[in-house]
């Protein structure tokens, strides 16, 4: 099932998506149990699945009603450099483990909003990306368990300000501009993935294709992340995991190409959704 968050009754719901007579409709999963976060309902999905949704459950849904499909508390790293050729591309050594960095809820966009061009800098570069959220929490996972742990799988847009990115060692800054990044437009459950590892990702500039690469070429897979990550921190149902981009941005370009106020820009992972994403600019013009 694809699970989303929108506005519901006054207040942040989380709901399931299905299909009826071709198009998509809401399911109410408060009838099942607690559904007002989604690690709440990421929890139930690892432990017990998601029922079968009832006619009376089922409600007219509009892709405008998509929030942020993410707690705002959401635990959020991302695996740098974690595809060879995005590495060889800004000329950075591949690592023994795996290159975190933080991102807080905050720096993403969700599927109905726009990106954001910092007013500090122009330098904002496209990074299309898969991204696992957990629904099995676990300290020292091993790697041969480490599928159990993934409640799901979303787009996810690790957009950066490169200018800040470059201030010093650390990507924080430069992965942290409040609504640069973005993620969603739902989560798809692991039951409907069943072969991860063949996932492709794609990245569009104004529909012109500018990033392509495949899961099975990232240097630390899935249950390697997983495993690392758990071996310093207690993972919890609704974590993120971005696994990395492949090669394609803007800043290894000559010369290099940022986005731009009245762009759009596309994550699309097949079988796990399409993330598109209005540009504008820090005082709201396009």
């Amino acid at each position: 099932m694809r699970l989303a968050r929108i506005k519901r009754d006054g207040a942040s719901a989380v709901v399931g998506i299905t299909r009826r007579d071709g198009r998509d409709v809401g399911v109410d999963l408060r009838t099942a149990g607690d559904a007002s976060t989604m690690s709440a309902v990421m929890g139930r999905v690892s432990a017990a699945g998601l029922c079968t949704p009832r006619e009376d459950d089922l409600f007219e849904l509009s892709a405008g009603d998509l929030l942020r499909p993410i707690d705002d508390d959401a635990r959020i790293l991302c695996a740098g450099f974690n595809f060879s050729d995005h590495a060889g591309e800004l000329k950075r050594d591949l690592s023994s483990h795996p290159t975190l960095f933080p991102r807080f809820a905050s720096s993403l966009a969700g599927p109905a909003d726009a990106i954001v061009v910092p007013s500090v800098s122009t330098s904002l570069d496209w990074e299309g990306e898969l991204a696992v959220v957990i629904g099995r929490g676990g300290r020292a996972i091993r790697e041969d368990q480490a599928w159990k742990h993934v409640g799901g799988y979303v787009c996810f847009g690790d957009h950066s300000v490169r200018e800040y990115q470059l201030h010093s060692t650390q990507a924080t800054a430069g992965k942290n501009f409040d609504q640069s990044g973005a993620i969603g437009p739902w989560i798809v459950t692991s039951d409907e993935i069943p072969e991860p590892a063949a996932l492709q990702v794609f990245t569009y500039l104004n529909r012109e294709r500018v990033q392509h690469g495949a899961l099975s070429k990232l240097v630390f897979g899935i249950p390697e992340l997983i495993a690392y990550v758990s071996t310093f921190m207690a993972l919890r149902p609704g974590d993120v995991i971005a696994t990395g981009t492949p090669s394609g941005v803007g800043a290894s370009r000559t010369p290099a190409r940022w986005l731009r106020p009245g762009e759009e820009v596309i994550v699309e992972v097949p079988g796990v959704g399409r993330l598109a994403n209005l540009v504008v600019a820090a005082d709201g013009r396009e």
